[in-house]
């Protein structure tokens, strides 16, 4: 295989696992309306940037559920059913998305030295972080859903 084809290949695969991340990066850019989540975003590493940080944030977020996508398919093998795996795979995603990520914001960055509430963590962090981890959740948790389904129907795949 030539270098050339080598090249395409492999910006195919990072456009393919980059793309779904930008898409979330849009769909969940209204929860930067908050001044509390500007403020995760501005504290968060690696840069001081609250707009790089939350695009390299909301794409890096995203790879979990790509991969899992990417897994399920190449570990089910060609004449196997996809849709069970993804739908189990997608289910415990989302369940660790909205428990992790509230519990992540109000302890985990904390204690790691990033406080970056000044509310004080209260109920209002709760349920704002436990909204944008629903909605973050949904964007892939929706059409990896109905894949799943389309792909356990009788005539699916």
């Amino acid at each position: 295989m030539n270098l050339g084809k080598r090249v395409v290949g492999w910006l195919i695969v990072i456009v393919g696992l980059l793309i779904p991340g930008m898409v979330a990066t849009i769909c969940w850019a209204p929860f930067l309306a908050s001044k509390r989540l500007r403020s995760l975003f501005s504290r968060l590493p690696p840069f001081d940037s609250m707009g790089l940080t939350y695009v390299v944030v909301a794409i890096t977020a995203s790879l979990p559920y790509v991969l899992s996508l990417v897994g399920v398919t190449v570990t089910a093998g060609e004449n196997a059913i996809w849709g069970p795996p993804i739908l189990g795979v997608i289910l415990l995603l989302t369940i660790f998305y909205i428990v992790g990520i509230p519990l992540l914001g109000v302890f985990g960055l904390p204690r790691a030295g990033i406080d970056w509430d000044p509310t004080g963590y209260g109920i209002s962090t709760w349920a704002l972080l436990t909204a944008g981890a629903v909605w973050y959740a949904m964007i892939f948790a929706v059409p990896f859903t109905i894949l799943g389904l389309v792909l356990s129907s009788p005539g699916g795949w």
